[in-house]
């Protein structure tokens, strides 16, 4: 019914009915909804204009009634149970899995050490697709291909093609998976719930057997707490991979060149040997991987002998005394093999070894001199300019023998890409004919170059164009070892620009140079700045900014982020 009809004592006959004026809503309620992609339909609990239902009713005057009559069973139920939603197996049973422990035993032969081996191994069950899985624990040190076994799949139980159900699995039990028996022994809690919950009794747990190879290469705990000194192996276990490292200086003497090398000294606690190793340089003209002294003991005093002996090695007997770590203090020189090495530093490992085990010892390092090359008798530079490319190419020929680009700074690069600073300049020259010409100068941000063009100018039989392609220009009186190029900061308006003999004078610049040297004012000189705002300021006292006059260059709008650059080649019409 669209609406709640009440007879109030009459007959529901027509003329007996009355409809409600102040009802506005008659829709009816949806019933269907979606979730996920999927639909999910629900029982209606209102009417027609949110009336309530005629069932909702009579349910609530039974309810009221509370009678306790027993219903008769001839008439059907109006409420019917509605069916329970149908979930899937890969649903219901997602990430559900049984896990047994079992193991299998393998024959080994020709060995006299073992006759058979015993392998744990665990056995996964998925319970969505009834698939198995088994996988061998790895063991460290084994030399056994371990892992997994068998992949996840159908294991098949007979020759009819049936595969393994979840029901034929139970401890105690043998496992045959294509022709290796496995011995199931254990479960985990959740296989022992899910095997309850349907009804399957599962055997009593069993012990994995122990491997008796493996058992028998296990080291027996020492019968004391504390290590003797006797223990030739406490002081190995206790020390191994700790290591000493001393920086001394070899003053080599006795050698052809008389030089002195850095080298490093490396003393390992777990023996006592002493390893000494130079430190390579690039273009020293020596082995890239220099061993000084091989890894060895060195004896620091040897017994007396009452006869002359020649031998090649010198045996533990013949040592009264070897090197000690309390033989290595910083500042002092120690003499090993017969070449002296001045210890000069250490790390922070064997410094805070001496606090520890010799507080007394202080390990205070000391200033050593620059390092210089007695070859040449004179510190070592940067090689000579060899004429070939710039001066970062020519430097990659010494650096490698197969000689690579330099290293640009990128981060510059993309910061300032499309970005230049354009200057009017002319030229100043002792040659009436190339005094007075007229240039523009681009200097470029993004890798500090400048270009020079010269602009057409009438009947003067001058070919105007490129005069300069772009370079970096040394500033006069830098040298080529120490070169100083120009910057922005040296290009003030009426500025002379010595470029390789020729002198320029910046004349003008644009509106752009001004925004950029005042974004960055803090780097240019307040001479260089000023002068620009003063040329740049003409313009805009007689109320015409960017226009020039005579034989000045003409102001175009310019976006610096875009890189649009006005065209300072030709005068103004």
């Amino acid at each position: 019914m669209s609406w709640n009809w009440n007879s109030h004592g009459l007959p529901f006959l027509p003329g007996n009915t009355f409809r409600d004026v102040t009802k506005s809503a008659f829709h009816r309620s949806q019933t269907l909804n979606y979730k996920n992609g999927f639909p999910l339909p629900r029982r209606p609990t209102v009417g027609i204009g949110q009336d309530p239902l005629l069932s909702e009713q009579l349910m609530q005057q039974e309810v009221n009634q509370l009678t306790f009559e027993i219903p008769d069973v001839r008439f059907e139920s109006l409420y019917k149970i509605p069916p329970k939603d149908f979930v899937p197996a890969h649903v219901a049973l997602d990430k559900k899995v049984l896990r047994f422990s079992a193991y299998f035993q393998e024959d080994v032969l020709f060995s006299p050490n073992e006759v058979y081996r015993v392998r744990p191994v665990m056995i996964y069950y998925y319970l969505e697709d009834d698939s198995m899985l088994i996988y061998e624990p790895t063991v460290e040190n084994s030399g056994l291909a371990q892992g997994k076994r068998l992949k996840r799949q159908h294991v098949p139980k007979n020759e009819r093609g049936d595969h393994y159900q979840y029901k034929d699995l139970n401890l105690g039990i043998d496992l045959d998976v294509y022709g290796v028996n496995y011995h199931i022994t254990d479960c985990d809690e959740f296989t022992t719930e899910f095997m309850e919950s349907e009804g399957i009794v599962l055997n009593d747990p069993q012990p994995m057997p122990v491997d008796p190879y493996s058992k028998s290469r296990e080291i027996p705990e020492p019968a004391h707490t504390t290590p003797t000194e006797t223990d030739p192996y406490h002081q190995f276990l206790t020390l191994d991979g700790k290591v000493l490292c001393f920086f001394a200086l070899w003053d080599d003497a006795d050698s052809l060149y008389k030089e002195t090398r850095t080298v490093t000294i490396h003393y390992f606690l777990a023996d006592d040997t002493v390893e000494i190793r130079e430190v390579h340089e690039p273009n020293s003209g020596r082995d890239p991987f220099p061993v000084v002294m091989r890894r060895q003991r060195l004896p620091k005093n040897l017994k007396p002998r009452p006869f002359p002996s020649c031998v090649l090695e010198v045996s533990k007997h013949e040592v009264d005394e070897y090197f000690s770590p309390t033989d290595f203090q910083l500042g002092h020189t120690v003499k090993l093999r017969g070449r002296p090495f001045m210890l000069y530093d250490c790390d922070d490992f064997t410094k805070e070894y001496f606090q520890t085990n010799h507080p007394d010892m202080e390990m205070k390092p000391i200033e050593v001199p620059k390092k210089v090359d007695v070859h040449h008798n004179r510190k070592r530079e940067v090689p000579p300019y060899n004429g070939f490319g710039s001066l970062e190419d020519s430097l990659q020929n010494c650096l490698s023998l197969i000689p690579e680009p330099p290293r640009k700074n990128v981060m510059k690069m993309l910061e300032n890409n499309l970005k230049v600073l354009r200057y009017g300049a002319t030229m100043i020259s002792q040659n009436p004919s190339d005094d007075g010409r007229h240039f523009v100068m681009t200097y470029y941000l993004s890798n500090d170059m400048i270009s020079i063009f010269e602009k057409p100018s009438r009947n003067s039989g001058i070919i105007s164009g490129k005069f300069l392609e772009k370079t970096r220009i040394p500033k006069p009186g830098s040298t080529v070892d120490d070169p100083e190029f120009y910057s922005p900061a040296d290009f003030a308006i009426g500025a002379t620009v010595d470029v390789f003999g020729h002198h320029f004078v910046l004349t003008d610049a644009d509106q752009y140079v001004l925004s950029y040297l005042e974004s960055i004012s803090s780097q240019i000189p307040s001479q260089t700045l000023d002068s620009v705002r003063q040329k740049l300021g003409e313009g805009e006292v007689n109320n015409q900014p960017g226009e020039r006059h005579g034989d000045e260059v003409e102001e175009l709008p310019r976006d610096a982020s875009e890189g649009q650059m006005p065209s300072l080649l030709f005068p103004a019409q």
